[in-house]
C-alpha cells in the first residue's frame, strides 16, 4: 500500500536515490518475509510428522493424507493471506494518521491507496500459497514412514568449520561494500559507461559471502579462544546442531537491522545538517527575484514589518548578473551493452549567479581582491563544495544576449558563505562590462536583511513568503534546475527540454505553479524560493513529512519483523532441545547452569546479528558521508550524534526483548 501510494510515489521521483533506496529496502524486507514463511512452514511439518507418520502406519494412502493436509496447511495460509490482505490497509492508514496527528498535518499527506497495491500483495500472496504447497508436496512424496516420523528430531547440523572464516567473512564484508560504493562511481567517471543496477549489485557478493562465513563462524566455533571456547560447549553444541537454519535466520535477521536502520537513519541526518545551517546563518531573510517581476519593495516590507511588530536592523539589496559558463555537456548514447556517455565541450553551456566583488563585500563584509579575468566561487562555511553545484573550474564567461566574451582564471582565493553558495564573484570592471547590456530576464536581484528576535518572526516570514510568491508572475513557475541556455540548447536540436513543466508532465511528474506555495514540492523546488531562518526551520518537517513519513513506516516494518522472527527462532531452539535439558537435569546440572546455557543459545540469536546488522549500516552510512563532501561536515556531525541516539534506543528496546524472551523460555523448560 505504501510503495504504491501516489502519496510516496509523487515525492520520490523515478530514477532517484530516494526512491531506489525505498525499493531496496522494500526488496530485502520482502524477501526476508518469504524465507520466514518458509521456515515457518517447515517447523509446521515437522510438528505434523509424527500424526502424518500414524496415519500412514495405519494404512491410509498417501493421496488421503494429501487431501487432509492440503485442506489444512492450504486453508490457514490462503485465511492468514486473505487476513493480511483486510487488516492491511486499516494499519497503513492507523500508522500514517499518528503521524500526522502528533508528528505534521499538510495537504499533502493524505494517504491515496492504489488498485496497484492489490495487485502487489496478491503476488506475494500467490508465491507464499504457492511455497506452502511445493513443501506439503515434498513432504507427502517421502515414501519411508520412519524417516517421517522421525522429522520431528531431524536436526540440520554444520560440518566443521575453520575458525579463519570469521575473520575473512569481516574482510569480505568490507570488501562488498566498498566496491558496491565505489566501482559504479568510478566506471562511470572514468569509463563514461552507465552500469545496470543489476550489474552493480553483483559487487555487493563479497559482502554477503562473508556475512554467510560469519555466521557460519559464530554458530560452529563462537567468537571466544583458548580454553574460554569450552565455557559454552554445550550451548555451542545444540547451536550446532540447529545450524543451518539458525544460519539463514541469522542472515535474514542482520539483513533486516540493516534495513531498517538505513531506512531511520534518513530522517535525523537529512534535519540535522539543515537543522544547523539555519542556526548558524548569518543572514535572517535573504530571497532573490527576476528583475522583470513586480516584486515587493523595501518600503512595503518594512510596512508590512512594522505592521507585524518586527524590526528590522539593516536591510541590503544588490544586483545580480546571470551570466553564461563554460563547461563539459554529457551526451548520452544508448549501445548493445548499455547507456554510454561523452563529454562534449560548451562555451555556453549553463547560467550562473555572478555578483561584483564590491557588493560581496557589501553583503558580507568580506573584502575581495580580484585582478580583472580572474574568478572565484563561493562554498560553504565549512568550505565543503559540490563539483556540480558550485566548481571552480570555470575558464570563459559569457554575455549570453550580445556574446561578448571573457576568458577567466580561477583563483584559489576562497569564499565560504553558506547564503551566498555556488556564487561566482569577479571583478567590478569586468562585472560592469559583462552585464551593461542584460535585459531584465538575465537580472535578479538579491535582499538580505535581518531582525530582532528573529525567531519570534514566524508570522512576518510567511506574510513575506505569500507576498512574494503573490508578486511572481507565470514565467517564475519553474524548478530550481530550469536553466535558460540549458532550454535554448536542447530546443535548437530539436528536443524537448525535460525541465519544462509540460515536459514534466508528460513524464508523469508534478508541475510547478504558484498555487501549490504550501506544498513541499514548491517549497523544495521553486527556483526562486526565500530563504528565511524561522520559515525554515519551522516548515522543515512539513516540507518532508512525506519523505520522513515514508522512511519511518519502513523502519518500523523492518524492526516489527526482526522481533517476530528474532522471538520465534529463540522459542524454536529451546524447544527443540527440551529433551537436552531434561538430560542435562538429571545429570546433576543446577538451575543456573541451565539458564546460563538457554542465554547461550539465544544470545546468539539476539546479539549477533543486530550487532552486524548495526555496525556494517552506520560503517557503510559513514562512507556515503565521507563520499558527499570528502569529509564530515558540522552538520553531518550533528546527524550522526542523533544517529547514534537511535541505536542506543533501539539496542535497548531488543535488549528488553532478549530479556523478555529469555524469561519466557526458562518458564517452558520449568527453569
Amino acid at each position: 500500500i505504501m510503495m504504491s501510494s501516489k502519496t510516496v510515489l509523487t515525492i520520490l521521483p523515478e530514477g532517484g536515490d530516494s526512491r531506489k533506496q525505498v525499493m531496496m529496502i522494500f526488496v530485502l524486507t520482502v524477501i526476508g518475509c518469504v524465507v520466514f514463511i518458509n521456515y515457518a512452514i517447515g517447523l509446521f511439518l515437522r510438528y505434523k510428522s509424527r500424526e502424518t507418520g500414524i496415519f500412514m502406519a495405519l494404512g491410509s494412502p498417501k493421496s488421503q493424507i494429501r487431501s487432509e493436509l492440503f485442506k489444512d496447511v492450504g486453508s490457514m495460509m490462503v485465511i492468514a493471506c486473505i487476513i493480511g490482505l483486510v487488516l492491511a490497509t486499516p494499519l497503513a492508514f492507523f500508522i500514517w494518521q499518528i503521524f500526522k496527528t502528533f508528528v505534521v498535518n499538510t495537504e499533502e499527506m493524505v494517504l491515496t491507496i492504489s488498485a496497484n497495491a492489490f495487485i502487489f500483495s496478491g503476488i506475494f500472496s500467490l508465491v507464499v500459497i504457492g511455497l506452502t504447497f511445493y513443501r506439503l508436496q515434498m513432504f507427502i512424496n517421502r515414501a519411508n514412514i520412519i524417516d517421517i516420523l522421525n522429522e520431528a528430531r531431524k536436526s540440520e547440523p554444520i560440518k566443521e568449520v575453520p575458525r579463519w572464516y570469521g575473520v575473512v567473512g569481516i574482510l569480505l564484508m568490507i570488501l562488498g561494500g566498498v566496491l558496491g560504493y565505489a566501482v559504479p562511481g568510478f566506471i562511470i567517471v572514468n569509463l563514461h559507461y552507465y552500469p545496470p543496477e543489476f550489474l552493480t549489485a553483483f559487487l555487493y557478493l563479497p559482502a554477503l559471502i562473508g556475512l554467510y562465513m560469519i555466521m557460519l563462524h559464530t554458530v560452529v566455533n563462537g567468537w571466544r579462544a583458548g580454553a574460554n571456547r569450552y565455557k559454552n560447549i554445550v550451548s555451542n553444541s545444540m547451536m550446532k546442531f540447529e545450524g543451518r537454519q539458525t544460519v539463514r535466520n541469522l542472515i535474514v535477521i542482520t539483513v533486516l537491522v540493516a534495513g531498517a536502520y538505513f531506512a531511520s537513519f534518513y530522517a535525523p541526518l537529512m534535519t540535522s545538517g539543515a537543522s544547523l545551517n539555519y542556526e548558524n546563518s548569518k543572514v535572517d531573510y535573504s530571497f532573490n527575484y527576476r528583475a522583470d517581476q513586480d516584486m515587493i519593495s523595501e518600503s512595503e516590507i518594512r510596512q508590512l514589518a512594522k505592521d507585524m511588530d518586527v524590526v528590522i536592523t539593516d536591510y541590503k539589496k544588490v544586483p545580480i548578473a546571470l551570466l553564461a559558463v563554460d563547461g563539459n555537456e554529457h551526451i548520452e548514447e544508448e549501445t548493445k551493452i548499455g547507456a554510454t556517455y561523452r563529454l562534449e565541450y560548451v562555451e555556453a553551456i549553463s547560467t550562473a549567479k555572478f555578483l561584483s566583488e564590491s557588493n560581496y563585500f557589501y553583503l558580507t563584509g568580506e573584502s575581495v581582491n580580484l585582478a580583472p579575468g580572474e574568478i572565484t566561487t563561493v562554498y560553504y562555511d565549512d568550505g565543503t563544495t559540490s563539483e556540480y553545484y558550485a566548481s571552480n573550474t570555470t575558464r570563459v564567461v559569457t554575455n549570453y544576449q550580445t556574446g561578448e566574451v571573457l576568458d577567466v582564471t580561477p583563483t584559489d582565493y576562497a569564499l565560504n558563505n553558506t547564503d551566498l553558495f555556488g556564487y561566482k564573484v569577479i571583478d567590478d570592471g569586468d562585472y560592469e562590462r559583462l552585464s551593461s547590456s542584460l535585459s531584465d530576464e538575465y537580472r535578479e536581484e538579491l535582499v538580505f536583511f535581518n531582525v530582532e528576535d528573529v525567531w519570534e518572526t514566524y508570522a512576518f516570514a510567511n506574510a513575506l513568503f505569500n507576498e512574494i510568491v503573490d508578486r511572481s508572475n507565470e514565467s517564475a513557475e519553474i524548478y530550481s534546475s530550469w536553466d535558460p541556455i540549458a532550454k535554448d540548447r536542447y530546443e535548437s536540436r530539436g528536443e524537448v527540454y525535460y525541465n519544462d513543466n509540460d515536459a514534466i508532465v508528460e513524464n508523469g511528474g508534478e508541475p510547478l505553479k504558484l498555487e501549490d506555495r504550501n506544498t513541499a514540492n514548491f517549497r523544495m523546488y521553486w527556483k526562486y524560493m526565500p530563504k528565511f531562518r524561522v520559515l525554515d526551520k519551522n516548515d522543515m518537517i512539513k516540507n518532508m513529512a512525506v519523505f520522513l513519513m515514508l522512511f519511518v513506516f519502513i523502519a518500523i516494518i523492518c524492526f516489527a519483523s526482526v522481533m517476530v522472527i528474532t522471538y520465534t527462532r529463540s522459542l524454536t531452539i529451546g524447544l527443540n532441545n527440551a529433551q537436552i535439558f531434561y538430560d542435562l537435569r538429571r545429570l546433576g546440572a543446577n538451575n543456573m547452569y541451565l539458564r546460563k546455557v538457554v542465554k547461550g543459545q539465544i544470545s546468539k540469536v539476539f546479539f549477533t546479528p543486530i550487532s552486524i546488522g548495526t555496525i556494517v549500516i552506520f560503517a557503510f552510512y559513514m562512507l556515503i558521508l565521507y563520499g558527499n563532501s570528502g569529509g564530515i561536515t558540522a552538520g553531518e556531525l550533528s546527524g550522526i550524534y542523533s544517529v547514534l541516539g537511535i541505536i542506543a534506543v533501539m539496542s535497548g528496546v531488543f535488549y528488553v526483548l532478549y530479556k523478555f524472551t529469555y524469561k519466557k523460555l526458562c518458564t517452558i523448560l520449568d527453569i
